[in-house]
């Protein structure tokens, strides 16, 4: 009945402000959201208490909300949070710092094999973006403020003047703003399942114009925009999922979120497909992660992006959706990748026409 009150209230102001031939793109990107929250949700490991997406310490908390995770203190005053695993930093032959998605934290589960951690000396650093798990939030949050809370991490946890940037999915635009601000600082440069802003000048109409994705993207957009007070009274009951529907009650945790939103779909600062390849000596190299069937972020654009700058390797995991990075044996394929220059064949990118007749082969093998 909630669901049923909610979704009318939203029909009912989108109808409105923006008339009622849109009426089902607003209901679609209630779901959208709503969706983007479980798929995180269900998919990550419990965290240290409650949920992933809790608020910052204060002295209004109790004490199930305390900060218990290392913090560094920032250059405005701000907090970040950070986890370590690997090797100890002083030793290691490979520093990579992970960048979370959205409604994530520095708890997501990156699937790398101890052994291959051993083998190759891996130290991995991993922590809350502005607003996420015990970070301070940013309320002037930007694509640039993203990459220079990371450089910020690496210098006081003095990691190195070099090292390796790992972004998965929405947590991506951080990680285009280190190949625009932070180029010298690389040592190399992954992105997995990275989403796509249908904002970038570069992107052509044609690709983009009948892309259902953009519309729900653009209506989110205004919600955030113009009707947070109804985005966030709908959220919180639409979700079911006791942890999650709890921490997004508290008005900090749904101002990070659609912060974020925000910054990742707004106009951007820089169009990433103008970016100059940061490795022109190939002493290092940058690498684009993919399921061929991700429903949230097309294969097709993915191929454009990659294609418009070819100093980028393109990988594809054929049966692949939005979140490959849980796959078993792809985070070992994309440090191989990555650290090594291996490839593994199977996530070599097929032309479409292969794509073809595989689906043809499968169907015929379904025929009664």
């Amino acid at each position: 009945m909630a669901s049923l009150t909610s979704t009318v209230v939203i029909t009912i102001v989108a109808t409105h402000f923006f008339g009622f031939s849109e009426l089902m793109q607003i209901i679609y990107v209630d779901h959208l959201l709503q969706i983007g929250f479980f798929d995180y949700g269900s998919l990550r490991p419990p965290t240290i208490k409650g949920s992933n997406i809790v608020s910052p310490n204060r002295s209004d908390q109790s004490d199930d909300l305390a900060v218990v995770s290392p913090r560094i203190k920032l250059r405005d005053g701000r907090h970040l949070a950070y986890i370590e695993r690997g090797v100890p930093k002083d030793i290691a032959q490979y520093k990579i710092i992970i960048v979370h998605g959205f409604g994530s934290s520095k708890e997501m589960n990156f699937l790398a094999p101890q052994e291959l951690i051993d083998e190759l000396g891996i130290y991995l650093l991993q922590y809350d973006r502005a607003g996420y798990g015990e970070s301070d939030p940013n309320p002037k949050r930007s694509l640039k403020s993203e990459a220079l809370d990371i450089q910020e991490l690496a210098d006081q946890l003095d990691i190195g003047q070099q090292f390796y940037v790992i972004g998965v999915s929405m947590g991506s635009y951080a990680t285009w703003s280190c190949l625009k601000y932070l180029p010298h600082r690389l040592a190399g440069l992954a992105l997995i399942a990275p989403v796509i802003n249908y904002r970038w000048p570069s992107l052509p109409g044609s690709l983009i114009r009948e892309d259902y994705r953009r519309k729900l993207v653009h209506w989110a957009m205004l919600l955030a925009k113009y009707c947070p007070r109804l985005l966030h009274w709908s959220k919180s009951r639409l979700l079911k999922h006791s942890r999650i529907k709890d921490s997004l009650r508290e008005q900090v945790v749904f101002d990070t979120l659609r912060h974020d939103w925000r910054v990742a779909f707004g106009k951007w600062e820089f169009d990433p497909l103008n970016l100059s390849n940061p490795f022109p000596h190939n002493r290092s190299s940058v690498h684009i992660w993919h399921g061929y069937e991700d429903k949230v972020v097309p294969s097709q654009l993915q191929r454009f992006v990659s294609g418009k700058l070819p100093w980028i390797h393109y990988h594809e995991v054929p049966d692949g959706g939005h979140l490959i990075v849980y796959y078993k044996g792809l985070c070992e394929s994309i440090l191989r990748s990555l650290l090594l220059g291996q490839e593994n064949l199977a996530y070599r990118p097929r032309p479409p026409a292969l794509f073809a007749l595989s689906a043809a082969a499968d169907d015929k093998c379904f025929e009664p």
